[in-house]
């Protein structure tokens, strides 16, 4: 989990489905989905990401929204421009690099109506604000010492001689999530960690890597902005850190009304 307020590495929240209908290796009723993990019921466990059969609501739900209509250049620098001149993020981040990762995830704020995909949109953007300084820091500012690594994890073994704290838009953290990140993008998380610093365009793929993992599904599904707060660090959620929680949603709600859209409900975790 994160140890600092900010600029610190992402815990991967874990994936809880509801208690599953029954086991039908996805012949199921025709009103009811069958989940990545072959079970039947309604819901985003089920007809969210995954979905493999029946009416996968979410998936379907694809609409026109024209991302780089919404992420302008105006709204992009408008963002850069609040950090200070000699921030290491100036140069590094920028719209062409996001524009160009877009095009990978094709489900990335096209659920629902136009209005929900600029929600998403904000969602995005005032996570990665808030975890940057408005995209001035690449890597993590405080407990750079931390190797971020956890022994128990097995599957994505640490390297001694790597330090996985954060990095990127979202602060990719934890050596279990930069070797996920690597398998799914191509890039070797685990020993290479330091690309996600080095390559704007690995960089923002890790970040929408992570967002589409653990936000996207749950946003889309209706659960508001509180529950991405949740999937990106949700030791501050429950009282755990009101202040922080506050924050993040006055950068919610400052680029919704860039954008020109409600906030809409459930905003704090």
């Amino acid at each position: 989990m994160k140890i600092t307020l900010l600029f610190a590495g992402i815990f991967l929240a874990g994936i809880f489905l509801p208690e599953p209908v029954t086991c039908q290796n996805c012949k199921c009723a025709r009103n009811l989905c069958c989940s990545q993990y072959g079970y039947c019921g309604t819901g985003a466990a089920y007809c969210g990401k995954g979905c493999q059969s029946g009416p996968c609501s979410l998936r379907a739900r694809v609409n026109n929204a024209s991302i780089p209509g919404i992420v302008t250049l105006p709204f992009f620098n408008r963002i850069i421009a609040k950090s200070a001149r000699n921030c290491p993020g100036r140069g590094f981040y920028t719209r062409d690099a996001f524009l160009k990762v877009i095009r990978d995830y094709p489900h990335f704020a096209r659920s629902g109506s136009i209005d929900d995909s600029k929600r998403e949109i904000a969602a995005f953007f005032a996570h990665a604000s808030f975890e940057t300084g408005y995209f001035c820091y690449i890597e993590e500012i405080t407990g750079r010492s931390g190797k971020y690594c956890d022994k128990t994890n097995t599957k994505y073994p640490c390297n001694p001689r790597k330090s996985y704290h954060g990095r990127g838009p979202i602060q990719l953290s934890w050596n279990y999530n930069y070797g996920a990140a690597g398998k799914s993008l191509g890039f070797d998380g685990l020993n290479n960690p330091e690309i996600v610093a080095k390559d704007p365009v690995v960089s923002f793929k890790t970040a929408l890597w992570y967002w589409m993992e653990n936000a996207h599904w749950d946003f889309a599904s209706g659960n508001g902005f509180g529950a991405t707060i949740r999937a990106i660090n949700r030791v501050e959620c429950d009282g755990g850190d009101p202040k922080t929680v506050s924050s993040r949603v006055s950068y919610y709600t400052d680029y919704c009304k860039q954008l020109g859209v409600g906030t809409g409900n459930n905003l704090r975790c």
